[in-house]
């Protein structure tokens, strides 16, 4: 019976060694299936069942078939009158708050499986004697700290900024900025008046994100080190910036438009078109993305490295829950706010437009800008953000400059559809073949794994080629690119 739900799939009476041909199919094609994020196997009841039990009660709900293998081999177990109750009243002891699982048992090749189901638990975290799990794929793993934390906050409905800052008090925040905020909405309230009805104030308290919207001091918590790179190790200029979220959107675009580059493009219209080496409406979008975003409890700070051909922006906060790149880049999920009061406050200043679209937005704007997509990725920690710029010959052809002084405007186009970027690597081989992809790397001062990425759309395109041994081998170009004089 493939289409029957995965969890608690059939439901029988706890009744030793009864059985039924439609719950035999169902069962029989589970334990083929293997296990998995809702599925466990043990042979016997035993401490980590019940560790898995709380992993399945923090994370989607699961089944543990008691009396089979590892490998899926009908092992059987042992079960008398009053077996099951004892194991019901070792969870109830050995959990927090108390898991009572449903437990059904089933006879499969002549031998008794015990079938322990639970759901997601409404109440979490679930410990186990004091540790806290929770199902990754098909193993279970101990919870961090933060992890703990987030379930604690996502059991009153809440977000960490909504909870009242024991440290600071109310004399710490600014009347002036907050009645800046309250005069950008039309509002006529007084100060403590805003603060109340935008639920800023807890306990006599101000909230950790009233702290970071409206401090009158710097806020150590929401540094970020901004800089001007003229190579990966020299620094050419560079700020560290500790204002309150709102004015640090100011500060960091202030930053990055002074050390981008703008030109005017003569079109023949009256008015001189303005073009910057990037969208900043797009470069806005990820700014404030990072900082309504960010994970405000980690210790690493927010950082934006500006070259002369890209920007990276790194941001402390890995995905939540079920979240992956490409379904923030598609655009087509549900959002998920680790800061739900200061993405509240932007969104009430018109900051932000729509929760969870940003990124889309981003990458539409790049594209429609005649620029590479930005690269998304998640790394350990946070989130990493790569713009690329391509250089211009007066407004026309592309250029590219490598280590080794060669310049040119790329010319003729390339057949297979390969463009920008990926064909400013195209000309870096021709005119530099055999190298590896780490040295051309190096040679454009780019990131190995962007480098990696166009090397294999030319690849698909057939126009390069890898020639030699894995190792010290290198790529050759089977198309030649024109270069001006």
């Amino acid at each position: 019976m493939t289409s029957s739900p995965r969890i608690k799939p059939f439901v029988m009476p706890i009744h030793p060694l009864s059985s039924a041909p439609d719950a035999d199919d169902y069962f029989r094609n589970l334990i083929q299936q293997g296990e998995s994020a809702r599925v466990e196997f043990k042979t016997s009841f035993q401490k980590e069942l019940i560790e898995t039990l709380v992993a399945f009660a923090n994370s989607k709900g699961g089944v543990v078939l008691v009396g089979v293998s590892d490998a899926g081999q009908i092992t059987g177990v042992d079960i008398k009158a009053e077996t099951l109750q004892g194991w019901v009243n070792q969870c109830k002891q050995n959990t927090t708050p108390s898991v009572i699982p449903d437990i059904e048992v089933i006879v499969l090749d002549g031998k008794t499986v015990a079938i322990i189901s639970v759901d997601e638990y409404p109440i979490k975290p679930v410990a186990c004697k004091g540790r806290y799990f929770k199902r990754i794929g098909n193993a279970n793993h101990q919870m961090s700290p933060t992890e703990i934390s987030d379930a604690h906050i996502k059991l009153i409905n809440s977000s960490w900024d909504y909870h009242p800052d024991p440290v600071h008090g109310i004399d710490s925040i600014s009347h002036t900025k907050v009645q800046s905020f309250a005069a950008a909405l039309s509002l006529k309230a007084s100060f403590s008046t805003v603060l109340e009805k935008f639920e800023l104030i807890k306990d006599g308290h101000p909230t950790f994100g009233c702290h970071l919207l409206f401090s009158k001091n710097d806020v150590l918590l929401s540094t970020i080190e901004a800089g001007r790179f003229a190579t990966q190790t020299v620094i050419k200029d560079s700020i560290t910036s500790k204002d309150s979220l709102i004015e640090q959107v100011t500060r960091i675009m202030d930053f990055i438009l002074k050390h981008t580059n703008k030109a005017y493009i003569i079109t023949g219209n009256p008015k001189r078109e303005e073009r910057w080496d990037y969208p900043m409406d797009a470069i806005r979008e990820i700014v404030i993305n990072m900082i309504v975003h960010r994970d405000y409890r980690s210790a690493n700070d927010s950082t934006i490295k500006i070259f002369d051909e890209r920007i990276e922006f790194f941001n402390p906060g890995a995905l939540l829950e079920d979240l992956t790149v490409e379904k923030i880049k598609s655009g087509n999920y549900k959002s998920h706010l680790r800061n739900k009061q200061i993405a509240s406050i932007f969104k009430e200043l018109d900051l932000i437009e729509k929760y969870g679209s940003g990124v889309r937005r981003a990458i539409e704007t790049f594209v429609a800008y005649g620029l590479p997509e930005p690269e998304y990725e998640a790394t350990q920690g946070g989130m990493a953000v790569t713009v690329f710029k391509k250089p211009y010959n007066n407004g026309q052809d592309n250029l590219i400059e490598s280590n080794g002084g060669v310049s040119g405007g790329v010319s003729g186009g390339v057949s297979g559809g390969v463009s920008g970027g990926v064909t400013e690597l195209l000309l870096y081989i021709q005119l530099h073949p055999g190298q590896r992809a780490s040295d051309i790397a190096k040679g454009l001062n780019l990131p190995l794994r962007t480098i990696e990425r166009w090397l294999k759309k030319l690849k698909e395109t057939k126009v390069i080629e890898f020639r030699g041994a894995s190792k010290t081998g290198g790529y050759f170009a089977t198309t030649k690119v024109e270069t001006s004089k």
